[in-house]
C-alpha cells in the first residue's frame, strides 16, 4: 500500500566511523565506487546511502537481538527477506520498496565482486511488482481454518499462538505492534487493546468476545508457564521467556499454514488485509477502519474498497444470465 513515509537520511561515513559501526566500511567503499567509477550524481548516491543505511540499521537491531554483531558474510536470504518484510510492515510504497531492493542487489553484487562475500544472497530475493497491486487476502473460511489450528494442542505455546492469531485478525494490527504489546495494553473487562503505531501514535481498538476468551486462556494457563523473569511485562513470550520477535511470529504463522494446507505465502500482513476487507464487507465505516488500522491517510484504506469492487463484479457476472 502506498503511503507518504518520510525517509530519514542515515549517515554513512567511509572508514566505518559512522553510527553503523563496521558495516559502514563496505558501504562507504561502495558509495565511493558509484561516485568515481560509475559517475552517479550526488542525488543518486544520497539515495543509495539512505537505502543501505536503513539496511544497516535493521542488521544492527538484529545483531542486538542475537547478542552478536552481524557482518556482511553472515547475511543470508532469510535475513534479507526479513528486511523486506520489515519494509512492507512500514507501508512503504511498492516503488520505494523496489528502489530499496535494487540498492541492496547492487551493493551485494559489489561485495561479491570484491571477494567480501562468497555468495550473493540477494540473487534469490525478488523485487516487488510495481503497479496497481491489490493486497492478498484470505477468505473467511481460510481464516477459520488458521485460527482453529492451535487448538489441536494443549501447550502454553499453542495457547499463545491462538491468542496472537486471534488478536491479529480481531484488530488488524501490524505484527510489530502485536509483539510490542505489554500486559497493561490489554483490557479484557472493557474489551479493548491499546496500540502504539507509526510515530508512537496511540489508538484504542475493540476486541470481540471470542478474542477476549482466547486471551484470557493464554493469560491464565499459557503465559505463566512461559515466564522466566519476575516482573516481565511483555504480553507474548517465546520458550525462553523473552518477548517474541517479529521473525518468530512469522515462522509460527508459516508452520501453521503448512500444517493446515494453506498458502505458505500468507504473512501477518495478510491477516491485516483480511481484517480490513472483511470489516468493510460486513458494513464497517471506512473512516472507522482507517482508525483501527492506524492509517494516517484515508487513501491507504481505500485500496480495500477496490477489492470489494472486484468481488461485487464477480458476484454480478456469476448471477446475471446475460453475463455468462
Amino acid at each position: 500500500m502506498a503511503r507518504g513515509v518520510e525517509e530519514r537520511v542515515v549517515p554513512v561515513e567511509r572508514g566505518g566511523q559512522g553510527s553503523t559501526g563496521p558495516l559502514a566500511q563496505s558501504v562507504g567503499d561502495f558509495l565511493a565506487h558509484l561516485r568515481a567509477e560509475k559517475g552517479f550524481s550526488a542525488n543518486t548516491i544520497a539515495a543509495y546511502q539512505n537505502d543501505l543505511g536503513q539496511l544497516m540499521e535493521f542488521l544492527e537491531a538484529e545483531g542486538q537481538r542475537r547478542r552478536r554483531a552481524v557482518a556482511w558474510p553472515q547475511v543470508d536470504r532469510e535475513l534479507l527477506n526479513a528486511y523486506l518484510l520489515d519494509l512492507k510492515e512500514k507501508d512503504y510504497a511498492l516503488a520505494t520498496q523496489g528502489r530499496k531492493v535494487a540498492a541492496v542487489k547492487s551493493f551485494f553484487a559489489f561485495l561479491h565482486r570484491e571477494g567480501i562475500i562468497d555468495q550473493d544472497p540477494s540473487e534469490a530475493v525478488h523485487s516487488p511488482k510495481v503497479g496497481r497491486s491489490l493486497p492478498r487476502t484470505m477468505s473467511i473460511a481460510e481464516v477459520e481454518v488458521l485460527l482453529g489450528l492451535p487448538s489441536r494442542r494443549d501447550t502454553p505455546e499453542a495457547r499463545r499462538d491462538a491468542a496472537m492469531l486471534e488478536l491479529l485478525y480481531a484488530t488488524g494490527m501490524r505484527v510489530t505492534e502485536i509483539i510490542s504489546l505489554n500486559l497493561n495494553d490489554i483490557d479484557l473487562e472493557t474489551g479493548f487493546v491499546r496500540c502504539f503505531g507509526k510515530g508512537s501514535r496511540e489508538r484504542q481498538i475493540p476486541i470481540h468476545p471470542q478474542a477476549v476468551r482466547v486471551l484470557t486462556s493464554y493469560l491464565g494457563e499459557g503465559r505463566p508457564k512461559l515466564v522466566r523473569r519476575p516482573g516481565e511485562v511483555a504480553l507474548f513470550l517465546n520458550r525462553r521467556g523473552q518477548r517474541l520477535t517479529r521473525q518468530g511470529f512469522w515462522l509460527i504463522l508459516k508452520n501453521y499454514c503448512r500444517e493446515g494446507g494453506l498458502d505458505i505465502n500468507i504473512t501477518p500482513h495478510t491477516l491485516r488485509h483480511s481484517f480490513a476487507t472483511h470489516m468493510l464487507t460486513g458494513g464497517a465505516d471506512l473512516r472507522r477502519v482507517q482508525e483501527w488500522l492506524g492509517h494516517a491517510n484515508i487513501s491507504s484504506t481505500q485500496i480495500y474498497t477496490h477489492l470489494l469492487d472486484n468481488r461485487v463484479r464477480e458476484v454480478y457476472e456469476r448471477a446475471h444470465p446475460r453475463a455468462r
